[in-house]
């Protein structure tokens, strides 16, 4: 079972050799989990998956392989009906209610009672306090409460559930999914570059004490604090087609800021020209210069474009192409000028990229960018991230 086991992770992608095999099996030799299905789940994850990236493909070849032996609830999912769980009601109970309603016990006894439940029940209910339903206090169900019980069906709403039924937790982290703000910063953290620059405000625990043995009397010693030394620059397009894709652009825009200390943006719209800004709803009256972006940051920064590259080809090719204003040099100059001084240049594009042979300006923009633009999924990020510190 464990070589199929093996087999089905290695045709899913994930990295798994005879090394990850022979160490779960030294583990389950030793005994080092209890002998329940959910022990070995998390003991085989721990030892197959080094790629955060490749937790929810884990999860669904875990779930084929051992399909069936995951326990007693989970034989008989299939036997509670979607409309006993579809919430029509909501109880709200005042928190000396609350308080009042008591835990049937513990794990086992949780369990136990719900074996129960769906072994008795035979049609649905709202509003009790025992059988599996919605909007009441029993155990089991969802949109009602109880201090502990089985959410099934539903969304959680005060956090109390102590197992949720058929819950996937890593959906969201499959290396070809759309980003959210964690796994951009996730990401992220492979352009790191750590250097101690600056004003001497931390406390210097190994200085002081070798300057102190050193003189003989208390040597107290500061130090710049340990930064993320990196410098980016990050053109973001805006309007137009990008509006789909605002949100995703707001989530790499934070995780963005929270993870460099040196980071420069501007907005763009569909291509940078002679002018870019910082603030949309003043972008006739305030714009800088390209080329006072260009004069200003220098040769190390890092540059990344986020924009679907969805145009009119005029706009990259000719003077005049701007749909906005009349561009004495065609984007393709102006491009070109900022990834000849930003040679660490990338693009990342929100499109997905099976949608990008579809794109006459999209080629044109990849041709530009000789072919440095990634799709902004956590796959994409992180291949655009390799690429950034790539040695030139």
């Amino acid at each position: 079972m464990f070589l199929r086991f093996l087999d089905a992770l290695r045709a899913a992608g994930i990295p798994a050799g005879l090394k990850e095999h022979l160490l779960l099996l030294e583990a389950l030799d030793a005994e080092v989990i209890e002998r329940t299905p959910e022990q070995f789940y998390y003991l085989s994850r721990a030892v197959y998956v080094k790629d955060e990236g490749l937790l929810d493909r884990f999860d669904q070849v875990f779930g084929q392989v051992f399909r069936g032996l995951t326990g007693p609830a989970a034989e008989q999912r299939a036997d509670i009906p979607a409309d006993w769980l579809k919430a029509v009601m909501e109880k709200f109970l005042t928190p000396e209610e609350r308080a009042a309603i008591e835990s049937l016990g513990d794990w086992d006894a949780i369990m136990e009672a719900l074996r129960e439940r769906l072994a008795e029940q035979h049609g649905r209910h709202e509003g009790g306090n025992k059988w599996i339903g919605t909007g009441g206090t029993s155990p089991f169900g969802n949109g009602g409460y109880n201090p502990e019980g089985v959410r099934i069906g539903g969304e959680g709403r005060h956090g109390r559930a102590i197992k949720v039924w058929d819950q996937r937790a890593f959906r969201n982290l499959d290396n070809g999914r759309e980003l959210g703000t964690r796994n951009i910063k996730v990401a992220l953290r492979r352009l790191r570059r750590f250097a101690r620059e600056g004003a001497a405000s931390e406390f210097d625990i190994d200085g002081t004490i070798d300057g102190t043995a050193r003189q003989g009397w208390l040597d107290v010693r500061m130090r710049p604090e340990r930064r993320n030394a990196v410098k980016l620059l990050l053109f973001l397009d805006v309007g137009g087609s990008m509006d789909p894709f605002v949100t995703l652009c707001e989530e790499l825009f934070s995780a963005a800021t929270a993870e460099f200390k040196n980071l420069e943006f501007f907005y763009f719209h569909n291509c940078p020209y002679e002018g870019v800004w910082k603030d949309n709803r003043r972008r006739f009256q305030e714009r800088t210069p390209t080329w006072d972006v260009l004069h200003r940051y220098g040769h190390d920064y890092k540059c990344v474009f986020v924009g679907d590259a969805s145009m009119s080809p005029y706009e990259i090719s000719q003077a005049g192409g701007s749909v906005e204003h009349h561009n004495d040099e065609a984007g393709a100059v102006w491009l070109h000028r900022l990834t000849t001084t930003y040679p660490a240049s990338i693009w990342l594009n929100p499109l997905p990229r099976e949608h990008w042979d579809y794109g006459q300006s999209i080629a044109m923009i990849r041709r530009i960018m000789n072919d440095r633009m990634f799709p902004l999924t956590l796959e994409g990020l992180d291949a655009g991230m390799r690429e950034l510190t790539r040695k030139r």
